[in-house]
């Protein structure tokens, strides 16, 4: 009889235990299993991924998934859909699972590309529920993958950071003293993207029969722009859930195993690939070698249905600054060049010791956006309460500081701040005829009103 009881008893807890585990941690401990077998078996195809997607996975999913996202082409919130959550989610995965699943088309918007230009990026919006289910197949997608992806690629992947991208940057460049960095830039990448060659790519590693058929169904959902919905043969939609890791999967082909195979183990001298999503760059210590790989380039992506934008792709020298002998004849050598990535200008200059290294500052056509953002901002807004004026700047000047705070910047980190400083007390004193901001009155109201001062958040020295 105590023997009885002492085995309920253990039921029991164990019961307990597992009510007690969060749907976070069931769905973590099933994506490490997930990531075992594709760690033991590299060149195993999964055909039973779909067996994880249940309700918890979807639950999960949910929870993952961005609330204050803009609307698709139903016009549903998250608290919309989380008014009946879980009959829609059970929906949504029996759905998924019976092959009944449509996904809607995407709504398309038009934002600014950031790069100085006036040129605009296509960005796809979907559905909420569509975003649900594509954070699921992601989810099973994303312990599969990380086991293949290389290091050199740091784009959209967990624990991996533009910073980290930026860091062997500067390591790699610092290392050489003096090399040649390849800027290669892909015309309309996700846009560019072979639907059937994807597919086939996807197929190396996983075949499961349900993921497959809600991946083909994003592909082949088309795009909806003022109230026309176009199918369009080629490309992944910029915004959906699922398109990181897929174009993600694509470069790992196209480029990454390419480069690590093909193209290092024939190369003279050092050379080393660093990739953030399709933003990627290669640095070099030979020339020789830079101009082969920057020959043979084309033609590898142009089989994959990619090309190389031949005016924004260039090679550069990057190198220390050499001084030339007062006594030569020869010319005087050029200066190393600059080249921009990440947001970030990468140059060569002086250290307070009087020593060469490798520097980045804030590009300026980012420098420019920043400040042309806030001050629209503090236009519209100039009427809100201080209070609330001064919550929203602390943010933006943390968020800020939060990616451009590197060692080295702080000259474009105070511009930015200065700028603000500017902007606001601009705003503040057009608040109406009556109210006007002096200097001496608008220092009073910051002693009040502190907004947060210039501060490194990343620092080489910790890389």
């Amino acid at each position: 009889m105590k023997g009885s009881t002492r085995r309920q008893g253990i039921m029991e807890l164990s019961e307990g235990y597992t009510r007690d585990m969060s749907g976070s941690q069931i769905v973590s401990t099933r994506q490490r299993q997930i990531a075992g077998h594709a760690k033991q078996a590299a060149d195993m195809s999964f055909t039973s991924l779909n067996k994880h997607l249940d309700i918890e996975w979807m639950r999960e999913a949910y929870r993952r998934t961005r609330k204050d996202g803009a609307v698709g082409v139903d016009g549903q919130t998250a608290s919309d859909y989380e008014a009946n959550l879980e009959l829609n989610l059970a929906d949504l995965l029996e759905r998924a699972k019976s092959g009944r699943y449509i996904a809607p088309p995407v709504r398309r918007v038009h934002i600014p590309k950031g790069d100085g230009t006036t040129e605009t990026r296509g960005i796809g919006i979907p559905t909420f529920e569509d975003k649900v289910l594509q954070r699921a197949v992601a989810m099973l997608l994303e312990p599969v993958y990380e086991q293949d992806f290389l290091d050199e690629s740091y784009g959209f992947r967990p624990k991996r950071s533009a910073h980290q991208a930026l860091a062997k940057i500067w390591k790699t460049t610092m290392d050489l003293h003096d090399g040649w960095v390849l800027e290669v830039d892909i015309r309309k990448y996700f846009d560019s993207l072979v639907k059937p060659h994807l597919q086939e790519l996807l197929k190396l590693r996983v075949r499961d029969g349900v993921v497959q058929r809600l991946i083909g169904k994003w592909l082949q959902a088309g795009v909806m722009e003022n109230g026309n919905t176009e199918h369009p043969e080629t490309g992944v939609p910029q915004g959906g859930v699922i398109s990181p890791i897929l174009s993600n999967v694509y470069l790992h082909f196209v480029l990454d195993l390419w480069f690590q195979n093909e193209v290092a183990p024939r190369l003279k001298g050092r050379a080393e690939l660093i990739r953030y999503a399709d933003d990627f760059l290669i640095v070099f210590a030979a020339k020789d070698d830079a101009v082969r790989v920057m020959e043979a380039m084309p033609k590898r992506f142009e089989r994959f249905g990619l090309t190389i934008h031949p005016e924004k792709t260039r090679l550069l020298r990057f190198g220390r600054p050499r001084a030339r002998s007062k006594t030569s004849s020869l010319p005087k050598p050029q200066p190393s060049q600059t080249f921009i990535f990440l947001g970030f200008t990468h140059y060569w200059g002086k250290s307070r010791q009087g020593r060469w290294v490798v520097k980045r500052k804030t590009a300026p056509s980012r420098l420019k956006r920043a400040i042309t953002n806030t001050y629209a901002w503090c236009k519209k807004h100039r009427h809100r309460p201080i209070e609330e004026q001064h919550t929203a700047l602390k943010r933006k000047l943390e968020g800020h500081y939060g990616y451009y705070g590197i060692t080295g910047n702080a000259d474009s980190l105070d511009k930015y701040r200065m700028a603000v400083l500017r902007t606001w007390r601009k705003w503040l004193d057009r608040r109406s005829q009556k109210s006007h901001m002096p200097f001496k009155k608008f220092r009073k109201l910051l002693a009040r009103y502190p907004l947060p001062g210039t501060r490194v958040v990343h620092s080489v020295y910790g890389t």
